[in-house]
């Protein structure tokens, strides 16, 4: 009883906070300074942590070149992107801001590459799919604790249901022990009414055997008188 309680009050709190809406990732232009020079960059607001989406960044990022960090940095070296290779680096940061979690990813604004605005189309459209990946990656672990629920409550159902059939299976024998000794207890009673009337006939016969007995030994004694008397 005290796991269905469980069962049921994490059920009803998961319908409770889980709102259903889909969550969209929304990625704008955002400039920053990073170890002092200026970058531009694109920015995308996600609800968490900023340790678990920190990890989660760095780690995604690793498909697209060599990953290093410093000083809160996330730097990109040799990043590979639509299957071309720079030579400028990517730089990705990870803050927290307005009760959110800021994801950026930019480059410096003076880099000398030609290829500035493909490189930019590319983040803007990495940090989106990162931003979609993070949010799936969080429901997606919403949706293994609520299957491990689920497994746990059917498991827990079918206990029951295996409980309940031994339950009724016991009161069949229960039914049937309960017949047979209610005829026991009759026939009990029919034996020892029985006996009764036995014990009190074989008391009337043993009266009735008592004074015959005193009768016959009273004819003896008159016999025995009689025959001192011939003479």
């Amino acid at each position: 009883m005290h796991c269905l309680k469980k069962f049921l009050l994490f059920a009803t709190i998961s319908l409770i906070s889980f709102s259903v809406h889909a969550q969209t990732v929304t990625v704008k232009k955002e400039s920053s300074r990073i170890k002092g020079e200026n970058t531009e960059g694109y920015e995308t607001l996600l609800d968490g942590t900023s340790a678990e989406v920190n990890t989660s960044f760095t780690k995604f990022l690793k498909a697209y070149g060599k990953v290093k960090q410093s000083e809160g940095i996330i730097i990109l070296n040799e990043p590979t992107l639509s299957g071309s290779t720079f030579t400028t680096p990517i730089y990705a940061m990870v803050k927290d801001k307005s009760q959110k979690t800021s994801a950026w990813i930019g480059i410096r604004a003076d880099s000398s590459t030609t290829d500035v605005s493909k490189i930019n189309k590319e983040l803007e459209k990495i940090l989106h799919e990162f931003g979609v990946k993070f949010y799936r990656d969080k429901i997606q672990v919403q949706i293994d604790e609520t299957t491990r629920a689920t497994q746990a409550v059917e498991k827990q159902q079918q206990r029951m249901i295996n409980e309940g059939k031994t339950l009724a299976t016991k009161l069949e024998d229960n039914k049937r022990e309960k017949i047979q000794l209610e005829k026991a207890l009759e026939n009990n009673k029919t034996q020892y009414e029985l006996l009764l009337k036995k014990i009190e006939k074989n008391k009337h016969d043993q009266d009735s055997i008592a004074i015959a007995a005193e009768q016959i030994k009273k004819v003896t004694a008159m016999h025995k008188e009689k025959q001192q008397k011939v003479n």
